[in-house]
């Protein structure tokens, strides 16, 4: 099955899905984490079908400390894409690791306008989907401000 929209949603395949967690556990491979040994690699899915990844970049100052969600996103974004599709996420200390929030704000930002952004969390032995909106519902976000002016 091929990656498709139907009735205003993106269908992300199998294979697609399994791609992107397989790039996100490449990456958490180069992350770079002195500090807590808690590698975590990102992959996004742009609406142009390109797959994006990121590291979390750690720094002695730890507040200055990048996600691989972030990284991945920001990534994109500089390459001038403004909507993502999917993302996964690969922790190989923590099965199932879930975005924190700052990176959950992040991905309301290029979410879909319409439809819903797929999080694809590594299971090491299986992959759970979760629907955005399960993960930061009643977000405030970009349509927020462009309803507002």
């Amino acid at each position: 099955m091929k990656d498709h929209s139907t009735a205003g949603e993106f269908v992300v395949s199998q294979e697609t899905r399994q791609k992107l967690v397989n790039t996100a556990r490449v990456a958490a491979q180069k992350a770079y984490v002195p500090y807590s040994h808690f590698p975590v690699g990102a992959a996004v899915l742009t609406e142009g079908g390109d797959i994006v990844s990121g590291v979390n970049i750690e720094n002695a100052s730890f507040g200055l400390t990048a996600c691989g969600e972030r990284v991945a996103i920001q990534t994109a974004a500089a390459m001038g894409h403004r909507s993502i599709m999917a993302i996964a996420v690969s922790a190989p200390r923590a099965a199932g690791t879930t975005p924190c929030g700052a990176c959950r704000q992040v991905m309301n930002e290029f979410k879909p306008a319409s439809g819903e952004l797929l999080v694809l969390l590594d299971g090491h032995d299986s992959i759970l989907a979760v629907p955005f909106s399960e993960l930061l519902p009643k977000s405030f976000g970009p349509r927020d401000l462009e309803r507002g002016g």
